[in-house]
C-alpha cells in the first residue's frame, strides 16, 4: 500500500470503529507521537502500544460521537515514504445531534505498507468539546506538566 492508502485506511478505520484492525497498519517497532496533546507526550513505540491505545480511547469516543474524515488533502513530499495529510473529523454528538469538526494534520512515514513514524496533530479542545469532556480536559491542564508526561 502507498502512504496515502495507509493513511486513508487509518482515518476511515478510526471513524468506522474498526479498532482491532488498526494496529496492523503500523510496523512492529514504530514511533507515533501526539505533540499537541494536553494529556501527555508519551510516544507509542510498538504495535502492542497502539493496540492498547486504540482499545482504550476508541470505545470512549464511539459511545458519544459519530464522525467521518472530511476535507482530506494529502500532500506528497520529496521523500516517497512521507506524506502530510490535512483533514477534519466531521460528525455528530449522539446525545444532542449537534454537529462538530475537529481539524487534524498527520505527518506519516510509511515503509513497506506500514507506518513506521507518525506525528498526529489533532485539535484536542474541539474533540473534548464534542465528547462532552471539557471539564476533564481543564482538570488535566491544571496538573503540573510533569504529571502529564509533557516535556
Amino acid at each position: 500500500m502507498t502512504p496515502e492508502e495507509v493513511f486513508l485506511r487509518l482515518v476511515h478505520g478510526v471513524a468506522d470503529h474498526e479498532l482491532d484492525a488498526l494496529p496492523a497498519l503500523y510496523a512492529e517497532q514504530t514511533d507515533v507521537r501526539h505533540p499537541m496533546s494536553p494529556y501527555g507526550g508519551r510516544p507509542l513505540l510498538s504495535r502492542d502500544a497502539l493496540r492498547e491505545h486504540f482499545g482504550g480511547t476508541g470505545p470512549q469516543v464511539a459511545e458519544v460521537v459519530r464522525f467521518q474524515p472530511d476535507a482530506i488533502r494529502v500532500h506528497q513530499t520529496q521523500d516517497p515514504e512521507v506524506i502530510v495529510a490535512e483533514f477534519d473529523y466531521a460528525g455528530t454528538v449522539i446525545a444532542t445531534g449537534e454537529s462538530f469538526r475537529v481539524p487534524c494534520v498527520f505527518v506519516l512515514r510509511v515503509r513497506d505498507g506500514e507506518i513506521v513514524e507518525s506525528r498526529d496533530y489533532i485539535d484536542h479542545v474541539a474533540m473534548a468539546r464534542a465528547r462532552g469532556r471539557l471539564g476533564e480536559l481543564i482538570a488535566v491542564l491544571r496538573e503540573p506538566a510533569a504529571a502529564r508526561g509533557a516535556s
